[in-house]
């Protein structure tokens, strides 16, 4: 797909489709007043008799609007004017796009840009990006079809930066759409070789062997039932001096999750291929991240396993010596995780992270105490999440503190190792789960974020088609721009 900015007026521009937008008071856009007055009132008496929306990412396609040369026009909402922030934006644009898309475009222009800030601009663009593309991808008929051209009237650094953004989206959720037997920890190390060559990060692959020798006991016990070997991905970007704090970003990538032995039923186990969610937000952030060239230091660490049920796979009873030295008994296979993410985490302690932020589809517990929308933020240090919940906030992606009280500590203590993978019980699960990751992080201030809710969609939104969402990615690279 093209993308370009665009300086041509609203009614002259050549588009198989022009999107134009209404704030939710009805009051009319820059752009979709021009419509309005050439089409003698046309907007408004829709808007009036309510064959066209002004709520919130609604949508709606008029055909041959008189004294526009574009085939189509598709009013979107942009809800209130003084809340049209990066999440509004990007919202509107993928709502406006996924109508859109639903048949064959070649050209689509977008005229939301209305006295925006460039940073809102640029969510338009990725939005836009995201609402076009589908989940569809081995479907003989598509869902959704990708303009071969979007255009965007606004400034053209946004543009750039929109584009960049769309683009790491896009390749987070593409990796989470693909099925299991596309993508598996080898083939995940792979595809991030050829992102890290084409955007100049460093790379380096762990197999099997080197994950032994690294003593990572943990990580390599959730894989011992799958066929697949596991493997752990680091990815380094240095756009900052030698001596400057650098960033540690860790992803869980369980590319498949069976349960183990504590098997899953069908019901919970037919999106676990969602489960490597964490490990492609942090590739496509660390794509965006090279791309925008910005001044930080930043580690992206995957972890990367299949948890099976193999003859050879972990089982209840088990002690594992994690990396770090700590053991840990394993009282349900299922909680495999956080298991994974304590040597990911430990070595990305070993590699000098100052701060660390982990990703994780970790716990069913997180979308019930918070639904599928809101990932929740658990953390050992206030003035570090409060830094991610305020990027959160700017990019529009809903995220909600957690506490982290010390007697949740004490329901993850063993009788026969220092600690265990599940609480007492299923209470304040999303809770344990985060304070056993807290064991194997040093001291250093770190945030866990569990997307369990927001990563997958299994509905679609107005601005989005079901399947990965690519949640997050903004948010990581909003932080690493902030230094």
């Amino acid at each position: 797909m093209e993308i370009k900015a665009i300086e041509t007026s609203v009614l002259s521009t050549p588009a198989d489709a022009v999107v134009v937008g209404v704030y939710a008071d009805g009051a009319l856009g820059a752009t979709a007043g021009q419509v309005d007055q050439a089409s003698g009132g046309l907007l408004v008496r829709l808007l009036k008799s309510e064959d066209v929306s002004s709520e919130a990412f609604d949508a709606s396609l008029i055909p041959a609007v008189p004294g526009v040369s574009a085939g189509r026009v598709v009013v979107v909402g942009l809800g209130k004017r003084d809340e049209c922030d990066r999440g509004a934006a990007f919202r509107a644009a993928g709502a406006a796009a996924r109508l859109v898309a639903g048949k064959s475009r070649g050209k689509v222009a977008f005229f939301l840009h209305d006295g925006w800030a460039a940073d809102v601009s640029a969510a338009g663009v990725a939005g836009a990006m995201a609402g076009c593309q589908g989940q569809d991808l081995y479907r003989e008929k598509k869902n959704r079809f990708p303009f071969q051209e979007l255009l965007w009237s606004g400034p053209a650094e946004a543009v750039r930066v929109g584009r960049i953004l769309g683009e790491a989206t896009s390749l987070t959720r593409r990796l989470v759409n693909e099925p299991p037997q596309e993508v598996y920890p080898d083939s995940f190390a792979r595809r991030a070789a050829e992102v890290a060559k084409d955007c100049g990060l460093s790379i380096e692959v762990w197999d099997e062997k080197r994950l032994e020798s690294e003593r990572c006991g943990s990580l390599l016990a959730v894989g011992r039932g799958s066929q697949r070997p596991p493997r752990l991905v680091i990815l380094g970007y240095n756009g900052a001096a030698a001596d400057k704090p650098l960033l540690g970003l860790v992803g869980k990538g369980v590319t498949f999750d069976s349960g183990g032995l504590s098997l899953k039923p069908t019901d919970s186990m037919v999106t676990m291929k969602c489960d490597m969610a964490g490990a492609a937000t942090v590739l496509g952030a660390m794509q965006a991240i090279a791309r925008l060239k910005l001044p930080v230091n930043v580690i992206g660490l995957a972890g990367l396993v299949e948890n099976m049920t193999g003859g050879n796979a972990m089982k209840l009873g088990d002690v594992l010596k994690a990396r770090s030295g700590k053991t840990i008994e394993v009282l349900n296979t299922d909680a495999e995780g956080r298991l994974v993410l304590a040597d990911v985490l430990n070595v990305a302690v070993d590699r000098g992270a100052a701060k660390i932020i982990d990703l994780a589809t970790l716990t069913g517990a997180c979308v019930v105490a918070l639904g599928t929308d809101v990932a929740g933020l658990m953390t050992n240090d206030q003035s570090w999440c409060d830094a991610v919940a305020a990027a959160a906030k700017k990019c529009g992606e809903p995220a909600w503190q957690l506490p982290m009280f010390p007697e949740y500590s004490k329901l993850i203590k063993s009788e026969v190792a220092d600690i265990k993978n599940i609480g007492e019980g299923r209470w304040g699960g999303v809770i344990t789960a985060a304070k056993f990751l807290g064991e194997f992080v040093a001291g250093k201030p770190w945030v866990h974020i569990d997307i369990a809710g927001p990563a997958f969609l299994e509905k679609p939104k107005a601005w989005m088609d079901g399947g990965g969402t690519g949640a997050f990615v903004r948010t990581l690279v909003e932080v690493a721009g902030q230094g």
